[in-house]
């Protein structure tokens, strides 16, 4: 017999990756939501996060930008993050009871009026947050406050579990608009006729340029920027933050990033992103390879097209 080609084993490997989440998604959907959640938060820190080496890399990410912290935080971290990335999908996966809970969600900060009030008028708000507490917790809130939120997004790596996955976010809130060509002309229309935009924006981004975050080089888009310069629309960092009891949230809405330039407003964006990180480090989403061109060919490329771009 011939050896499988890689498409074939790729596909393989995702179909039965996307088996076992399933498997361990419905399970924990049969059991109350008080229960499930924290559940499914301790499953992922202590089962699935050593598995698919997420702890070792929350090491590896603590190492690279806060080599001074002690052990037994770095320790603590190493669980505390997954836990928060397990309870984040699960609330996904269960839209009714999430929703209950997040639309009811204390909201504050001085962006709220101002957002608001650009609604009003007919202009588009573009509210930016990242993989921090819960995107989705601050989402289905602001909805609840009467902003009309399109999310912007990267679709899963694994296909088969995207389909379902894309399917659950937009329980939330529609419209969705996938990272792509028809997705980013789909956005932009939304902004045209004053809708309001929700982006995660700390991600390794290869359209970006290497900016400063927590004192290191990371690839950070400049997309968001540019289009609240564009558009004059307010650019609007909010956070949906995790209570103490692990299941509730408390919604903040900061104040919008002034308008100059796009480099010193994304940068911006990663510093107040920092201060909020620093502030609650249990519920930043370590596991991500965030810096990881930050530095090297792929940063220096970046870096060189976007000066000759301006």
């Amino acid at each position: 017999m011939g050896k499988p080609d890689d498409s074939f084993r790729q596909r393989a490997r995702e179909y039965a990756v996307n088996l076992v989440l399933q498997g361990l998604l419905g399970a924990a959907r049969a059991l109350p939501y008080r229960w499930r959640v924290p559940l499914m938060g301790r499953l992922t820190a202590r089962v699935v996060s050593p598995i698919a080496g997420y702890s070792q890399r929350v090491r590896t990410n603590l190492n690279y930008v806060l080599p001074d912290l002690p052990e037994r935080e770095i320790r603590r971290l190493e669980r505390a993050a997954p836990d928060n990335a397990g309870r984040t999908m699960i609330e996904l996966y269960s839209a009714r009871e999430f929703k209950a809970r997040a639309r009811n969600a204390p909201v504050s900060g001085p962006g709220l009026a101002t957002a608001r009030a650009a609604a009003e008028a007919g202009k588009p708000v573009i509210f930016v947050s990242g993989h921090f507490g819960s995107f989705n917790a601050g989402r289905v809130a602001l909805v609840a406050q009467g902003f009309e939120m399109g999310v912007f997004y990267r679709p899963m790596s694994n296909r088969y579990f995207n389909r379902h996955y894309v399917r659950a976010m937009a329980t939330l809130s529609e419209p969705m608009f996938e990272q792509g060509r028809r997705g980013t002309r789909e956005m932009v229309q939304h902004l045209r006729r004053g809708g309001a935009l929700g982006v995660l924006t700390d991600i390794n981004a290869h359209d970006g340029i290497p900016l400063d975050f927590f004192g290191k080089p990371a690839l950070s888009s400049l997309n968001m920027a540019e289009l609240a310069l564009k558009f004059d629309a307010p650019l609007v960092p909010f956070w949906g933050i995790r209570a103490a009891n692990g299941i509730d949230f408390e919604v903040t809405v900061e104040s919008p990033i002034p308008h100059t330039d796009a480099v010193t407003m994304t940068q911006a964006v990663n510093d107040r992103l920092e201060a909020q990180v620093r502030a609650h480090m249990d519920q930043w989403f370590w596991i991500h390879r965030r810096w990881k061109d930050g530095t090297g060919p792929v940063a220096e490329m970046r870096l060189r097209q976007w000066r000759e771009r301006t």
